[in-house]
């Protein structure tokens, strides 16, 4: 059973039914690993949905900075005053936790990226003996 957004979110990364075959992801075993493979077009498509996550992750922290901005005591009473407070500290720990989840989203495109480069390349490499000039 997936629950609340967090479900949401790994559907709409990975689509579909995640507890069915199609969405599972299994652990490698047998220690010979070390490979991945995936068509350039599955790659490019991975590759936009995670940057399509990344847009709404940045969205998101600009959304808390702006309450941020924005939030003022209703009074100017000392209990107005703790509900600012501890309001501020929870909007802090919510963009620290955006912060990082920008940071590692953008260091995995750049990661997938990098692979996508490279397979690029090495198909090229591999096609160049087959070509007739």
């Amino acid at each position: 059973m997936i629950i609340g957004e967090a479900g949401a979110a790994v559907q709409a990364v990975w689509g579909g039914d995640i507890l069915g075959e199609r969405g599972r992801v299994y652990g490698g075993g047998g220690g010979g690993g070390g490979r991945f493979e995936m068509a350039p077009e599955e790659l490019a498509s991975v590759i936009g949905q995670w940057e399509a996550e990344l847009d709404k992750i940045v969205d998101d922290g600009e959304r808390i900075q702006n309450i941020m901005r924005l939030l003022e005591a209703p009074g100017k009473d000392s209990v107005s005053g703790g509900y600012v407070s501890t309001s501020m500290d929870s909007l802090a720990a919510l963009q620290t936790q955006n912060d990082s989840m920008r940071k590692y989203v953008q260091g995995y495109i750049k990661k997938l990226k990098e692979a996508q480069t490279k397979t690029v390349a090495t198909d090229q490499g591999m096609a160049d003996p087959f070509r007739t000039v």
